[in-house]
């Protein structure tokens, strides 16, 4: 008989960088099959500027310099899983639920790596660690992305679209013949907070740099021409994308940085907004939620009822739903999708290190 109640810790580390997402969780799944979840403590962890430098620069690193890279990573995320469960006096865990950090992930060429999930993890924190999701997608013939929307389907499905704002703006929802569909819509803050770090901020808070840009059309046009946004689901975005395909086009255009985050603004809320059906109601989380001018602009290009929760779940949910990630590879429940992913087959994915 599989348990009923479930404590973890779930861990997160995304692409623009901003920390490391811890959340104390409780989950519990009913009689009739349904979840529900309590978050009880929860922190970020932001990264010093060596840290953040270092993630950064890795996507260049060779082989072996990654996997002493990768040991270093996963001692340094030890250290703060263990300082956040002695912090908050926490016991009795059947889990850590730890995503890593992603440093290459190229699914056309059967590449995804996530750092920080070896088994020292386990060994150094003294707790079962469920972790390495992506790697065993990739392996079926899936973009080992996104993985967030079971979680989408089994904790928020009241709700027409699930929208999360990070690095990267990825959506999920259910199709006319109740698939979950999701994917990567575009690049949010792995550029957007590139730019703000010239003005000498982490993040262009309320949006107001890219408010007092004005927009540059030639530039909009190109960024909208590009052929992944024609392409259809499955489909996913990595760093070595937004090099290869953004940054070119935003640096030829040779305009300022606060026309060129104006202009950057005005793309993603068109690619967002070209996703949502009439009057859908549409649960958005991820930093993003912040940029109030961002939130405004996609209000006027979409009618759609947004819905933006609690700064709780706007913040922790991806690390929620990696915690249900581990929770349910714990129970040897399907935990990727293959409407999501393009995988051969629904499957439970993770690794399970014993300390």
């Amino acid at each position: 008989m599989k348990k009923k109640n479930y404590h973890v810790v779930g861990v997160m580390s995304g692409t623009s960088l901003d920390g490391i997402d811890l959340a104390e969780l409780k989950f519990q799944i009913s009689d009739k099959g349904i979840w529900s979840f309590e978050i009880l403590k929860s922190e970020t962890l932001a990264y010093s500027k060596l840290w953040k430098k270092n993630l950064q620069e890795a996507i260049s690193y060779s082989n072996k310099k990654m996997v002493g890279f990768n040991k270093d990573y996963t001692g340094y995320l030890a250290d703060v899983i263990s300082k956040f469960i002695d912090k908050h006096e926490i016991e009795n865990l059947d889990g850590v639920c730890s995503h890593g950090h992603t440093i290459w992930h190229q699914p056309e060429n059967g590449l995804t790596l996530q750092i920080g999930n070896l088994p020292l993890l386990a060994k150094t924190i003294k707790q079962k660690v469920i972790c390495d999701f992506r790697a065993q997608d990739v392996a079926l013939g899936g973009n080992g992305a996104p993985l967030v929307p079971i979680g989408d389907r089994l904790l928020f499905s009241n709700y027409d679209y699930c929208l999360n704002l990070g690095g990267f703006a990825n959506i999920s929802f259910e199709n006319k013949d109740f698939n979950r569909i999701a994917f990567d819509v575009c690049p949010v803050n792995i550029v957007m907070n590139y730019y703000a770090e010239l003005f000498g901020k982490p993040y262009d808070e309320d949006g107001d740099i890219a408010a007092s840009g004005k927009l540059n059309t030639v530039m909009l046009q190109r960024l909208n021409n590009l052929k992944y946004y024609t392409k259809k689901a499955p489909k996913s975005l990595g760093l070595e994308w937004v090099q290869k395909n953004i940054f070119p086009i935003l640096e030829a255009s040779e305009i300022s940085s606060e026309d060129t985050l104006h202009t950057f603004v005005e793309h993603v809320v068109i690619q967002l907004a070209n996703q949502f059906r009439d009057k859908a109601s549409v649960l958005m989380t991820g930093g993003g939620v912040y940029n109030r001018y961002l939130i405004n602009r996609l209000k006027s290009h979409s009618n759609t009822k947004i819905v933006i929760p609690s700064s709780e779940l706007i913040e922790y949910k991806e690390a929620l739903i990696f915690g249900l990630l581990g929770v349910l590879r714990l129970r040897d429940e399907d935990n990727c999708l293959s409407s999501v992913t393009g995988a051969e087959k629904d499957h439970s994915s993770g690794e399970i290190f014993i300390p």
